[in-house]
């Protein structure tokens, strides 16, 4: 069973799926290529001095494969809904059945809609600082959950947030993924 779905494959859905998967959880990302990043050049993204939005994208999902990450390139979501104390993702070719979703999908609110998360007044997914909605165990992350102000490191934060929340409540603990030098890869 997978434990975790992803919904977008730009910064915020693969930093997601990248903490996911690197701490032990099955995760899949649905990835259409929709991402802004194909129209960027990073000059402000921590640790990149100077980077087409593309090939980041392709490092990103290279890092993310090495982790055993099941990226569907390609496979659009077409529904999500909660089904039990579990989601149900729905595309064209499957049909999964989660323990957690996090919503990468861009300014494209209608998953997060679908599902019935909450609202702020500037029609934004409201969530907290982990950036979990109001559905338990759903996440929004990105440009879903800010009015226009929008910025690839600080999505990629939103992801990594919302991923550490998951693992802390699957580990019963706080969680912090810190690597050293004995346990890095």
């Amino acid at each position: 069973m997978t434990d975790v779905a992803v919904v977008g494959g730009g910064p915020a859905g693969l930093s997601a799926a990248l903490f996911t998967a690197k701490n032990g959880l099955d995760t899949v990302v649905f990835d259409t290529d929709g991402t802004w990043m194909h129209k960027a050049h990073l000059f402000n993204y921590l640790g990149i001095e100077s980077e087409d939005g593309t090939a980041f994208v392709e490092d990103a999902r290279d890092q993310v494969d090495g982790f055993g990450v099941d990226r569907r390139q390609g496979e659009e979501v077409q529904t999500v809904e909660q089904d039990g104390g579990q989601f149900r993702v729905v595309t064209d070719e499957d049909d999964l059945a989660i323990d957690y979703l996090v919503l990468a999908t861009g300014a494209n609110r209608g998953l997060a809609e679908e599902l019935g998360c909450e609202f702020t007044d500037e029609d934004v997914v409201d969530v907290d600082v982990t950036m979990e909605t109001s559905v338990e165990n759903a996440y929004a992350t990105g440009a879903m959950v800010r009015a226009e102000e929008w910025q690839a490191v600080i999505s990629a934060g939103d992801g990594a947030a919302a991923a550490l929340n998951v693992l802390t409540k699957e580990k019963g603990e706080h969680f912090h993924d810190f690597d050293t030098p004995a346990d890095a890869e």
